[in-house]
């Protein structure tokens, strides 16, 4: 059996097999690479090149980037202002969102821009009353066409871009794909707001993402009085309190002014039993009584400005959260208290809630208790803190920190030094000062210089799928390449088209690669497509880069199916969305990629 031949039973086989759907694709892609070595098609150093290769480096490098927007509060904030300007018009509140998501995927990819979105998007349709089915899948979409926008949109667009520089030696530009995405956005915008409410489902989801974003003020009415706030009060410099003891000036009932905690600026709990210039008390009562207490003793109300003390619990700087009482616990049986610092020294416990009856701390301030299973403690310090003690056997989360943080702290301590080191990679990626994986790879590691993530969420921000399905199917597609397997698709591609018109062979190459990109990953499309569209332009004579950019446009047209992207299946639940909804808004649309790929790219990249 020849190469070729052997080749394409493997190509079918693994096409047949991510179609079935029963193998994850992590599995095929390393089995195709181990199979290509046992058929001695390529050698072993070549079986695993692909996980070596600069493009898994720069889409791993990105995952932080886009974990550092993300974790910076950057798409909270971008949540905000779609929720101040879109109002209750629905032409704008479709095409604010599909903005917000595209912008958003150019910086951190399809599915990350999705995955960030799709809580408020749900949560603002129910506000409105409207159905998510006729925001959710524009907000998909809009996504797949913002992954044009520029180079680090899509790991595709990194593999094109890779294919160019090794069969031209020139490269595309970071923003030059805007030529193709900006038009498929402004279309599939158009098209949303004037055919969308005849074609997408009106459906109640089964399921609705938890919203958080008014967290605190939800906890503080849980376990305090209605008419009660909790405030921070600063002790200055000149406070005649410095270097009062703390145990004498809060009585348990004086004037309706409880004492919780006693903390420095980032949320840390203090022990010092007397009061320091700088400290703060973490205090609730009614706002008369605290304004009144504050007065007295020469303190300062820590002031809201705008979100970033929220009702006394969560800040840039600190936060809450809810944990119980896991059965079996060793803190069973233990005592608790309000103002109780924990034993890391780094978490204080403002409330301890009983199911079924009213938070023990609605009673009495100082009352000490003990800790049954199923008990509910309210934990407040600093995020890095709540990160890192909550992760414990004797505790299960209500909602984690970084959940709580993302929804109720826009552009967080984080947000600035993220946005400059972002600004900088995209500086280094559009001048080509060093290669992509490069600046890719120093805007990762100054993320977790800065502090904007730590390691541990730069580690758990990889999308393992992603990268080993781009790292094993690599090998595959450098074989296609090397057994003539792509040189005889694309002389079968060109007999097909009769050859006599480029733009057959441009609409050959989108319809095969548009058509494969509906059944399995656009990735392993891309991968499997791009040498046989190499072969194709060569054998006719026409331009690497009019045809690759065609396989981009097509790559990206993933608009038919739930399984055709992450992105897709996402949306599919939250808006209660059926497998056949996808096609009958996704073929208008696809018309239009299909356009923009076969007549458009060829005006910017000429055959």
């Amino acid at each position: 059996m020849t190469e070729p031949v052997l080749m394409l039973l493997i190509l079918a086989a693994t096409v047949a097999i991510f179609v079935w759907n029963k193998i994850s694709v992590e599995i095929v892609a390393i089995g195709v690479a181990l199979m290509l070595f046992s058929t001695g098609i390529i050698s072993i150093d070549e079986a695993f090149s692909g996980f070596g290769s600069q493009t898994v480096v720069l889409i791993a490098a990105l995952f932080v980037v886009a974990e550092a927007v993300d974790s910076a509060g950057i798409t909270t904030w971008m949540g905000g202002l779609l929720v101040r300007f879109a109002g209750d018009s629905r032409p704008r509140l479709i095409a604010l969102i599909m903005v917000f998501t595209a912008l958003l995927t150019a910086v951190i990819s399809v599915n990350g821009a999705v995955a960030a979105l799709l809580p408020m998007v749900v949560v603002l349709a129910v506000r409105l009353g409207r159905e998510p089915g006729q925001l959710l899948m524009p907000m998909a979409f809009a996504a797949h066409a913002g992954s044009l926008l520029v180079l680090t949109g899509s790991p595709v667009n990194i593999l094109i871009l890779e294919a160019a520089i090794d069969t031209t030696g020139k490269g595309i530009g970071f923003f030059e794909f805007a030529l193709v995405g900006l038009p498929l956005l402004v279309g599939t915008i158009v098209i949303a707001i004037y055919i969308g409410p005849k074609l997408l489902p009106q459906r109640v989801p089964e399921t609705v993402p938890k919203d958080l974003s008014d967290h605190p003020r939800v906890l503080l009415g849980h376990y305090w009085p209605a008419e009660h706030e909790l405030v921070r009060l600063l002790v200055p410099a000149g406070s005649a309190q410095v270097g009062d003891k703390i145990a004498g000036l809060l009585p348990a009932t004086r004037g309706g002014v409880h004492l919780l905690s006693v903390q420095n600026a980032a949320g840390k709990p203090l022990p010092s039993e007397v009061l320091a210039a700088g400290g703060f008390l973490v205090v609730r009562g009614t706002a008369r009584d605290i304004a009144d207490f504050a007065i007295e003793h020469e303190m300062v109300v820590e002031t809201t400005k705008g979100r970033e003390v929220a009702c006394g619990l969560v800040s840039k700087s600190f936060g809450v959260v809810e944990v119980l009482v896991a059965p079996r616990s060793n803190l069973i049986d233990t005592s608790v208290y309000p103002g109780m610092i924990t034993k890391s020294g780094s978490l204080v416990v403002l409330a301890h809630h009983r199911a079924g009856q009213a938070a023990i701390t609605n009673q009495v301030t100082t009352q000490i208790s003990e800790v049954k299973a199923g008990d509910t403690l309210l934990l407040q310090g600093s995020w890095k803190a709540l990160d890192q003690h909550t992760r414990d056997h004797n505790v299960l989360l209500v909602d984690s920190p970084d959940a709580i943080r993302r929804q109720t702290v826009p552009l967080g301590p984080g947000a600035f030094p993220a946005l400059g080191i972002l600004a900088v990679m995209v500086v280094m990626m559009t001048t080509n000062i060093v290669p992509a994986a490069v600046a890719a790879l120093l805007a990762a590691m100054a993320m977790v210089l800065g502090r904007v993530v730590t390691i541990g969420q730069a580690h758990r921000s990889m999308a393992w799928q992603t990268l080993i399905l781009v790292g094993g199917m690599i090998p595959l597609s450098a074989a296609i390449t090397q057994t003539g397997t792509a040189k005889m698709l694309a002389d079968g591609i060109v007999n097909l088209t009769g050859g006599s018109s480029p733009y057959l062979l441009l609409l050959g190459i989108f319809v095969v690669t548009a058509v494969l990109g509906q059944l399995i990953s656009n990735t392993a499309t891309a991968l499997i497509i791009i040498p046989i569209s190499l072969s194709v332009a060569a054998e006719a004579g026409i331009s690497p880069i009019t045809v690759l950019m065609c396989v981009s446009v097509a790559s990206s047209a993933a608009l038919l199916t739930p399984i055709a992207t992450p992105a897709n299946m996402m949306i599919m639940r939250p808006a209660g969305y059926r497998f056949g909804d996808y096609w009958k808004f996704g073929i208008v649309i696809m018309a239009l990629y299909l356009a923009i790929g076969v007549f458009w790219v060829p005006v910017f990249w000429p055959f």
